[in-house]
């Protein structure tokens, strides 16, 4: 184990955390729940710089980091859609949640193939990854469903929404000459 690792573990162990937090009887619950969330979202950063800076790059990090990533997404907009229970909001929740695991399975067979490198994270990805936890942090930071700063989330939650129908075509688009090869026998 090394630091990028022990971050990335981290980062899962934030989960329950945030889950119970959300859900605590008081006024700061929210509150609470959006610095949990952003603490999670602060060492998926410095997760991958550092372990890029201190050449600690390690076959478990590379496995863990995108499935805490994932989990924790998937978590937050899980807790919301209580919140935000109306299809304005279930509508990116599921494109975000679908999207991921379709971008899953495909690297995964990708692997299988060989070719994990021809579905690697791309800019598009990250930047995808950048707007959805600042949409995430604003949502879980004013969960009511009103206001400015909620209308500001939910606006957010579709640009990250668009982002990942974007990033799914170019990750498919990568892969289509395997996905429609021979038929594998």
């Amino acid at each position: 184990m090394n630091i990028p690792n022990i971050l990335t573990a981290f980062r899962i162990l934030l989960i329950p955390v945030l889950v119970l937090v959300y859900y605590l009887p008081f006024a700061w619950n929210y509150t609470a729940a959006c610095v949990v969330f952003v603490a999670a979202a602060v060492t998926d950063y410095f997760d991958g710089y550092l372990a890029r800076k201190l050449n600690q790059m390690t076959p478990f990090g590379a496995f863990l980091d995108p499935v805490a990533d994932k989990l924790m997404v998937a978590v937050a907009l899980v807790l919301l859609t209580e919140q935000y229970s109306s299809h304005w909001f279930a509508v990116p929740a599921a494109i975000i949640i679908g999207r991921e695991i379709v971008i899953s399975a495909l690297r995964e067979w990708m692997a299988e193939l060989g070719k994990r490198t021809s579905v690697a994270v791309s800019y598009i990805g990250k930047v995808k990854t950048f707007v959805q936890m600042v949409s995430l942090t604003v949502l879980l930071a004013f969960p009511n469903g009103s206001g400015v700063m909620s209308i500001f989330g939910l606006v957010l939650l579709y640009v990250a929404a668009g982002l990942t129908l974007w990033s799914m075509v170019i990750y498919i688009r990568a892969a289509w000459g395997d996905l429609m090869g021979p038929a594998i026998k």
